[in-house]
């Protein structure tokens, strides 16, 4: 069921990575780690790691305007700073020799533990999606076409699937504006249906970082801009990963 302006506080921990992006970012470098630049931050978010499936890549399943545009943005990635981000399985696969400050060491078996929003392995059924990050501006824009594992009213996607992706793009784009790990506050409001199989933009702007918080907002809309879908803010808390001596 969609509702109007719901808020929700939820405890997340989010990061990423690239087969193929070596050529536009250093390796990832565990002694230095816990340096607080954005560059170093989407250094260790993509990190190269060859052995997982990224998500993030286009399938057969992806519609022409989500390809046309994914390119778009593939493009920008050479000339404008934009990062194209990974998405792996899970978000332990990102953050190797680290943890969250609030991770428990007695938590059982993660082998299969899923992000979310990648919890549906069939492609162009569930979650479609990439992340592009502009770090100097420090927003994102994400690609997202929902399949009908989606579906909350006959023929569209269900509220709650796209609030959950803006709050994964959130959480992006947070941790490397700022290493903005948990999320404390999230509102949405709705505007329109998106249509099952179509193509919805996400647009994540930071608005400021202070006193350990960093305030987000976003705008989802159609390509062309004419229909706006829904518009969100969410706030996140500053913590810096802390060494998992477990993997050592």
């Amino acid at each position: 069921m969609l509702r109007t302006g719901f808020q929700m506080a939820v405890i997340l921990g989010h990061h990423g990575a690239l087969p193929g992006l070596t050529h536009l970012l250093p390796r990832f470098n565990p002694a230095s780690a816990f340096g607080s630049s954005t560059e170093t931050l989407v250094s260790r978010f993509c990190w190269e790691m060859t052995e997982s499936k990224n998500y993030a890549l286009p399938n057969a399943s992806w519609g022409p305007d989500m390809l046309s545009l994914y390119h778009e943005f593939l493009e920008k990635t050479k000339t404008e700073g934009w990062v194209r981000l990974p998405s792996f399985r899970s978000n332990r696969n990102h953050i190797q020799g680290f943890k969250l400050p609030l991770e428990s060491s007695a938590n059982s078996d993660k082998s299969d533990s899923r992000l979310f929003t990648r919890c549906i392995e069939r492609e162009g059924q569930g979650y479609e999606y990439v992340i592009f990050f502009q770090p100097s501006e420090k927003k994102s824009i994400c690609l997202f076409q929902p399949g009908p594992y989606l579906e909350g009213a006959p023929g569209f996607a269900h509220g709650g699937s796209l609030a959950a992706l803006i709050d994964e793009t959130f959480s992006k784009t947070a941790y490397l504006s700022g290493e903005g790990l948990l999320t404390v506050n999230f509102n949405i409001k709705f505007k329109n249906l998106i249509p099952l199989g179509s193509l919805a933009v996400l647009n994540v702007n930071v608005e400021k970082i202070e006193d350990h918080k960093i305030y987000l907002s976003c705008v989802t809309q159609s390509r062309d801009q004419q229909t706006v879908y829904a518009k969100a803010s969410g706030t996140f808390l500053q913590m810096q990963l802390e060494e998992d001596s477990s993997q050592h």
